[in-house]
């Protein structure tokens, strides 16, 4: 969807359907899976439904250890196509959920050794999916002087797509999001207890996120998300979940500095589970022409609300040695 002469939205109902499809057909292909097998894995919503349509597809069953952030629609969809759902309680925080779900994993798969666990934050087979959107993405709009705004998250979605249409021209910028807390991009020390940004940040590190792809990184906190939320859907009748609204808003203002790029912002999923929490207080929301990030040089000097910084697709930054989590 065109929202502007350089502003450009793929817009999905889930995703992660990419990721999911071709993960589960090459892990079938390898014989790393068999038919009927059970799989697992933790999902904060977007990554469950995929993962569900595909085990749907492809005969086998599905087991989701499903973030607080998951709705009853979500939950009611997961079940009739087939998969079994665990539900964290109600959390707090980005941290405290992930924390559950991470325990939750390593208990079952103590339990179930049958069960094959899909490892979307860990296992690079994620990224095969994306080359297909790529190639959507190229025929579409050309790559050419392109720029691609999304969620972080688990780094498949935003670092497969980049990888495949760097192939083409090494140039394709990506600029990444992350929300105040995540450890991905060294946020942690902060805290936003307004919300859960589902699905573009971590209390955990994620080795699918490749550090050096990025060429820059914006931090957003729970109200500036809302804000790009429910102006996309006040500027263009797109009804879309905090993720996209985070993109829209980030998008935005950078297409509004560098009007020779094209800006494409990923749509990462639909509004509904936001209902409540978002669209029902859009007379709270801020205006995002009055807007405008920290420009940082140092992840020193990261500060909420809003801070963006060049990443020039640097390493991973260093940080202390620390036992990595199951996800």
């Amino acid at each position: 969807m065109r929202l502007g002469p350089n502003l450009v939205l793929a817009r999905f109902e889930t995703l992660k359907i990419y990721s999911a499809l071709a993960a589960v057909r090459h892990l079938l292909e390898q014989g790393k899976i068999t038919p009927g097998q059970t799989l697992v894995d933790s999902s904060s919503g977007i990554y469950a439904t995929s993962l569900a349509l595909a085990c749907h597809r492809y005969g086998m069953r599905c087991h989701i250890i499903a973030s607080t952030t998951v709705d009853a629609a979500v939950r009611a969809q997961l079940e009739i196509l087939g998969a079994t759902v665990e539900q964290m309680p109600p959390s707090s925080s980005l941290r405290l959920d992930q924390e559950a779900r991470v325990r939750r994993v390593r208990r079952l798969m103590a339990e179930r050794p049958d069960v094959h666990w899909m490892r979307q934050y860990h296992d690079d087979v994620h990224y095969l999916g994306y080359a297909e959107f790529a190639d959507l993405v190229a025929g579409e709009l050309g790559v050419d002087g392109l720029t691609i705004v999304g969620g972080v998250g688990s780094g498949a979605s935003t670092g497969g797509l980049a990888e495949s249409l760097r192939r083409r021209v090494p140039q394709v910028e990506l600029v990444g999001l992350q929300p105040f807390g995540s450890v991905t991009f060294g946020s942690e020390h902060f805290d936003d207890p307004e919300a859960i940004i589902a699905g573009i940040g971590s209390s955990i590190p994620f080795d699918n996120v490749r550090h050096e792809l990025y060429d820059a990184v914006h931090w957003l906190d729970f109200r500036h998300a809302m804000a790009g939320t429910v102006a996309l859907m006040r500027d263009h009748a797109v009804f879309a979940g905090l993720s996209t609204g985070a993109a829209y808003l980030v998008a935005g203002w950078l297409a509004a500095r560098a009007r020779d790029r094209t800006h494409l912002l990923i749509g990462a999923d639909t509004g509904h589970r936001y209902v409540d929490r978002v669209f029902a207080r859009h007379r709270e929301a801020l205006e995002v022409s009055k807007l405008t990030p920290k420009e940082i040089h140092s992840l020193a000097d990261l500060e909420m609300p809003w801070s963006a910084m060049r990443w020039d697709r640097r390493p991973c930054p260093s940080r202390p040695e620390r036992e990595r989590p199951v996800a």
